[in-house]
């Protein structure tokens, strides 16, 4: 579900419509910390258009691929 599709059914329904929803007190995660650097956007147009191609998100496209060139 996007986030989208999220807010559209919250919009029309409320946790009372759900009795076995309950509520979750102890969560843990780690976030992983993230740089952001700048891309020509010509560049990031190319990279857009190849991530969508491949159905994967710039982000991991990108990544996949710096990851094999500082690993070669």
């Amino acid at each position: 579900m996007s986030l989208y599709e999220a807010s559209d059914f919250w919009d029309e329904h409320t946790f009372t419509e759900f009795s076995d929803v309950q509520e979750v007190k102890d969560i843990r995660f780690s976030l992983r910390k993230k740089k952001y650097i700048g891309v020509d956007l010509s560049l990031y147009m190319k990279i857009k258009k190849k991530a969508k191609k491949l159905r994967a998100t710039e982000d991991a496209l990108i990544n996949e691929w710096l990851k094999e060139k500082v690993e070669a």
